[in-house]
């Protein structure tokens, strides 16, 4: 405390409770084949060199993306078309690595063994990865206690019935850090000259971008155009989605003219334990993140009333921001979420192992997936 002797005003510097900024959800991880045919040349006339194989590489645009990985080309379609798919859709930043078999477990395994160390990245694909070990892997990644950071978008199987098991193929999990599309999507390729069939991941991580920036990670990445779609490899009746919504398999339908993403749940659908709307799961994932990273402040801290309450206001104050975003539940912030860091989540047998506990509930907000109106008819409009 400061002493002062003569008369006048003193403006003194105070410090601020530590503010919670909210991470970033949108930057994607791709893992695809590419074999470097049709790069392009630098200033120089000479082509560019590919990227090594199994290291990720930072791309921002398309242009970018073909610099390391070449253009469109028969040995890099569906790693190219999809992310460009990602940059048409809403994407601005991914990480993209190649690997030689997207069917090699092992390393696809060390890419994302490499992923783990990049902390922007919050969604993991592998498009047209449609084998089980490989499938695991990325929602392992995701799923890993250590990280739980970031959620796995999965292609669904080429096929004509429309069923969890014909689509999912041998892929048999229950995980909610992970989504699974069906069908394939059409696009045009300029190396044909006509449409082809894609796989929906790298599309669907673009929308998701798009929907985060858009609107925010509170909002359901569907009901969504998928931009650059020129049809679908298979055209899914609203009576056969109905026998695998509820299972997790997310359809994309063509409604009134346009091609929408017409799903919003995660694998855990038909698991009473585990959370089944994507954008609830990706919510809970940039809350514990955010909160994560903007709590550091607190390591080695004396762990007391003070320190208690400056975690209650900085949670509280990032919460109640969430909130006014539309992201949780309530009239009020108090119906919306509560924190609690006080004597009775430390008592001395906590402060004595070294450890802070904080308790926080939130109410997330759940997508409208099935819109009733019910109607009926009257003689006369009742007047009450």
């Amino acid at each position: 405390m400061p002493t002062y002797q003569a008369p006048g005003v003193y403006v003194e510097e105070v410090d601020l409770t530590p503010a919670i900024t909210g991470v970033g959800t949108s930057t994607a991880g791709f893992i695809g084949v590419s074999d470097g045919g049709n790069m392009p040349t630098g200033p120089d006339g000479a082509a560019y060199p590919l990227a090594a194989i199994e290291e990720p590489q930072l791309v921002t645009s398309f242009d970018q993306f073909k610099r390391f990985f070449g253009d469109f080309d028969i040995g890099n379609r569906v790693l190219a078309h999809s992310i460009y798919g990602f940059f048409n859709n809403g994407g601005s930043i991914c990480w993209v690595a190649r690997v030689a078999d997207l069917a090699d477990r092992v390393a696809v395994g060390r890419v994302l063994t490499k992923f783990e160390a990049i902390d922007d990245i919050a969604i993991v694909a592998a498009p047209g990865a449609l084998t089980a070990p490989v499938q695991l892997a990325l929602i392992e990644h995701c799923d890993n206690v250590n990280l739980r950071d970031r959620f796995a978008i999965l292609d669904g199987q080429r096929v004509t019935t429309v069923t969890k098991d014909e689509i999912m193929g041998d892929l048999v999990n229950t995980s909610d850090y992970a989504a699974i599309y069906f069908p394939h999507v059409v696009v045009f390729d300029p190396v044909e000259g006509t449409g082809i069939p894609i796989p929906p991941s790298g599309l669907m991580a673009g929308i998701y971008a798009r929907v985060d920036s858009t609107r925010g990670v509170h909002k359901a990445p569907a009901n969504e155009v998928v931009k650059g779609a020129l049809g679908l490899e298979y055209p899914t009746s609203k009576a056969e989605q109905a026998n695998v919504n509820l299972e997790g398999v997310n359809v994309i339908r063509t409604l009134n003219g346009a091609i929408r993403v017409w799903g919003a749940r995660t694998l855990g659908s038909s698991d009473p334990q585990k959370i089944p709307y994507i954008n609830v799961r990706r919510l809970m994932n940039y809350l514990r993140e955010s909160i994560d990273e903007g709590s550091q402040f607190a390591v080695f801290e004396p762990n007391s009333n003070p320190l208690w309450q400056k975690i209650n206001r900085s949670v509280t104050a990032f919460l109640t921001r969430v909130w006014r975003d539309g992201a949780l539940f309530g009239l009020q912030p108090e119906q919306a979420f509560y924190v609690r860091c006080d004597e009775s989540t430390n008592p001395p047998e906590t402060r004595d192992i070294g450890q802070v506990i904080i308790e926080i509930g939130v109410a997330p907000v759940k997508p409208a997936e099935f819109v009733v109106f019910r109607i009926a008819q009257f003689s006369e409009i009742p007047t009450t």
